[in-house]
C-alpha cells in the first residue's frame, strides 16, 4: 500500500507560495460554512511513521483553521481511569460536535498497531482490535461524520535520515525522543503490521489517505487539499439523506402473539413478606457491591418500561443498599442541545462505570428504537441500525469486565390509568404524569410492537433482558433485587 508514497514527491517553494494563500482562505470559508450549517462533524486521524511531518501537519492545520473551532487531541498510553472502561471510552469522550473539527494525534489506531508491535497482543487480539475500530467508524458515518485518516510514510533509509537530520539541528533536536529511535529499530513491524491494519480498515466510507513525508511542502497541500475537498463536499449537499434501510420491514407476527403476552402481570406477594424479603437482598447486595472481588467489575443497570410501572421506585430500594461514593444514577430524557450534536451514543459511553462502581440508567440507550421509532424522531434506518449497534455496545462493556443487566417493567392498560389517576389527584404525585404520558398511552399498540421487537433483538446470552411483572410493586421489587444478586453472584464465582 506504501509504494507511491516513496518515489519522491516533491513542490518547490515558489508552487507553495503561490498556492497558500488562496488555499487558507479557502479552508477558512469552508471552516464558516460547516460551522454554520452545525449539521456534520469531521474527524481527523494523524498516523504514521515518526519523522514524516505528523506534528509539523497537526500544527499547520491549527495555523491555518481558526483553532477555536478544532478540537485537538493528543492521545498517550491511557490513564488509570482509561484502563477501567472499554478501551474506546476514552475515544468516544472527544468526538467533535456537529459543526467542528476533532484532530486526533493518535488515536485508537496507535493503541491497536503498538500493543502489535511491541507483542502486547497476539494475532487474533490485533484482529479483534481492528474489527471493533471498524464498527465505530461505521457507526460515526452512519451518523453523517467525515473521516479522514492519514499516514504519514517514510521508507527506513527516509526515516533514519530524517530522525539524524533532526537531531544535528539544535533548533529540532528536542523534536527526536528515545522512543522515536525505539520506533525506529522496529520499522520492519511497524510497516508489517501498519498495512495489515490499514489493508483492513480502508474503507469506501473512512479509507486511508497515504501521505508521502519526505516534503514538507508536498505533504502540507495534499493534506489541506484533501479536507478543503472532503469537507465542501459534505457541505455542498443542500440535505443530508439517511442511509436507506436494506432489511425487511419488522411484522407482527401473524397470530398476534408477542412477547410480552407471555407474562402473568397480577402476580401475588403482601406487604409483610415483601419487607422481610427486601431487607435481606439489601443486605446481600451490599455485601455484593463492598466484595473484593467487585473491584474488578463493574454494574449496569439499564431501566425501561411502560409510564408509571414503577422504575423509580425500585431504582430508590437499590441504591438504598449503595455506598453513595461509589454508583450513580442516570435519568435519561430527550437529548440536550449538547447531545444532539454528537453521535447518538455518545451521552451513553460518557457515563460508563469504572471498576467497583455502579450506573444506574434510569431509561436508556433503548430510547433510540422505542420512543424515538414510535413518534418518529428518528428514521427507519436509523432506528433499524441502533439494534446492532447497541448489541455492540453492550459487548463492549461486558468484554471489559461490566455486569449489565436490563429490566422492562410491564403493567396492564388498566393498571396503568389507575395509576396515572392516583398521580393526578395526589399533590405531592402531580410531578409524576405529564400530557406526554397521556399521549403515549394513546400509542399502547405501538409501543407493545417496539417492546417485543426490541427483546427479540437484543436479549442475547450474555446481556438477556429481564421482563417483570409489575402490576404488584412489592413483587417487582424482589424480583429485580433478586435478578441482581444472583448475577453478581455468578459472576463473582467465576
Amino acid at each position: 500500500m506504501f509504494e507511491s508514497a516513496e518515489i519522491g514527491h516533491r513542490i518547490d517553494k515558489e508552487t507553495f507560495r503561490k498556492m497558500m494563500p488562496s488555499l487558507r482562505e479557502a479552508l477558512l470559508d469552508m471552516q464558516y460554512d460547516l460551522k454554520e450549517q452545525a449539521n456534520v462533524p469531521v474527524l481527523i486521524l494523524i498516523h504514521g511513521f515518526d519523522g514524516a511531518g505528523r506534528g509539523e501537519t497537526m500544527n499547520l492545520i491549527n495555523e491555518w483553521l481558526d483553532p477555536r473551532l478544532i478540537h485537538t487531541v493528543a492521545f498517550d498510553s491511557p490513564n488509570d481511569e482509561a484502563r477501567a472502561r472499554p478501551w474506546m471510552w476514552r475515544y468516544w469522550n472527544e468526538l467533535p460536535a456537529n459543526g467542528r473539527i476533532g484532530m486526533f494525534f493518535g488515536s485508537y489506531y496507535s493503541d491497536t498497531l503498538f500493543d502489535r508491535v511491541f507483542n502486547r497482543s497476539d494475532r487474533d487480539a490485533f484482529d479483534r482490535q481492528i474489527f471493533d475500530i471498524l464498527r465505530f467508524e461505521r457507526m460515526l458515518t452512519l451518523d453523517r461524520a467525515v473521516v479522514l485518516k492519514f499516514w504519514f510514510h517514510l521508507s527506513r533509509d527516509k526515516q533514519k535520515q530524517r530522525l539524524k537530520q533532526l537531531e544535528q539541528d539544535p533548533a529540532t533536536s528536542w523534536r527526536v525522543t528515545k522512543t522515536d529511535w525505539e520506533h525506529y529499530e522496529r520499522y520492519d513491524k511497524i510497516r508489517k503490521y501498519g498495512e495489515h491494519m490499514l489493508r483492513l480498515t480502508n474503507t469506501a466510507y473512512a479509507p486511508w489517505i497515504i501521505i508521502d513525508g519526505e516534503d514538507a511542502n508536498y505533504r502540507s497541500l495534499t493534506v489541506a487539499n484533501t479536507i478543503l475537498e472532503a469537507i465542501r463536499k459534505r457541505i455542498g449537499q443542500a440535505v443530508l439523506t439517511t442511509d436507506h434501510t436494506e432489511a425487511p420491514p419488522l411484522l407482527a407476527p401473524i397470530d398476534n402473539k408477542l412477547v410480552l403476552d407471555t407474562l402473568v402481570l397480577d402476580q401475588k406477594l403482601d406487604k409483610e413478606t415483601y419487607q422481610k424479603k427486601l431487607d435481606q437482598l439489601q443486605g446481600r447486595l451490599s455485601k455484593l457491591t463492598r466484595d473484593p472481588r467487585f473491584a474488578r467489575h463493574s454494574l449496569v443497570l439499564a431501566f425501561e418500561g411502560n409510564d408509571a410501572a414503577g422504575k423509580g421506585g425500585s431504582i430508590r430500594r437499590i441504591t438504598q443498599a449503595l455506598d453513595a461514593r461509589r454508583y450513580r444514577v442516570v435519568p435519561v430524557a430527550a437529548p440536550t442541545e449538547e447531545e444532539k450534536l454528537k453521535p447518538w451514543l455518545w451521552r451513553f459511553w460518557r457515563h460508563v462505570p469504572g471498576k467497583g462502581r455502579v450506573t444506574i440508567f434510569d431509561r436508556s440507550w433503548y430510547g433510540r428504537v422505542l420512543v424515538e421509532r414510535v413518534e418518529g424522531f428518528a428514521a427507519e434506518a436509523d432506528w433499524m441500525r441502533a439494534y446492532y449497534e447497541i448489541n455492540d455496545f453492550e459487548h463492549q462493556l461486558t468484554e471489559n469486565g461490566a455486569i449489565v443487566l436490563k429490566f422492562w417493567l410491564a403493567i396492564s392498560k388498566d393498571e396503568q390509568l389507575a395509576r396515572f389517576k392516583g398521580r393526578e389527584e395526589t399533590g405531592f404525585k402531580r410531578f409524576k404524569i405529564t400530557d406526554e404520558d397521556w399521549r403515549n398511552r394513546d400509542k399502547w399498540d405501538l409501543y407493545r410492537q417496539a417492546v417485543s421487537d426490541m427483546v427479540d433483538r437484543t436479549s442475547t446470552s450474555k446481556v438477556p433482558w429481564t421482563l417483570v411483572e409489575a402490576n404488584n410493586k412489592y413483587f417487582a421489587r424482589i424480583k429485580i433485587l433478586t435478578t441482581i444478586c444472583e448475577a453478581l453472584e455468578a459472576r463473582l464465582s467465576e
